[in-house]
């Protein structure tokens, strides 16, 4: 088992740990020597018994924050996916088809002149058909 060595207070502590979490260990023990930091500010030297369980206690006050902040976010998200459940069916389906009452007179008007473009088309298109040599050209 790997040791290493930390800093709590800025004093060092040799600790042993598995092989691979080091740098978790390394992580953790910068958070409270960080706590540690802010109660030697405060309260001047202080032994290092009582350091150490305070700068755990004021870690472990955080972490209970935390946790707290994250039963709150899934219970919110509980409630927003059983809103979703509950939405009414015709806001969940796709409309296929669109029921129109009464047509807009512009939009008959429009789609009558492209009919007209399309047949003057096939009708030019039928003349030049009949025409003799034209599809050998």
């Amino acid at each position: 088992m790997p040791e290493v060595t930390i800093k709590i207070g800025d004093r060092p502590f040799k600790v042993a740990c598995p092989a691979g979490e080091e740098n978790q260990l390394e992580a953790a023990s910068a958070k409270l020597n960080v706590e540690a930091k802010v109660l030697i500010a405060h309260s001047g030297r202080v032994p290092e018994s009582q350091m150490l369980l305070m700068s755990g206690l004021m870690l472990a006050d955080r972490a209970i924050a935390l946790e707290e902040k994250v039963k709150a976010a899934e219970v919110e998200m509980s409630s927003l996916r059983q809103s979703n459940k509950n939405i009414t069916p015709e806001i969940k389906t796709v409309i296929k088809e669109v029921k129109v009452t009464a047509v807009p007179e512009e939009l008959l008007e429009s789609l009558a002149e492209l009919s007209a473009r399309a047949e003057a088309a096939a009708d030019d298109l039928e003349q030049k058909i009949a025409q003799p040599g034209y599809l050998t050209d």
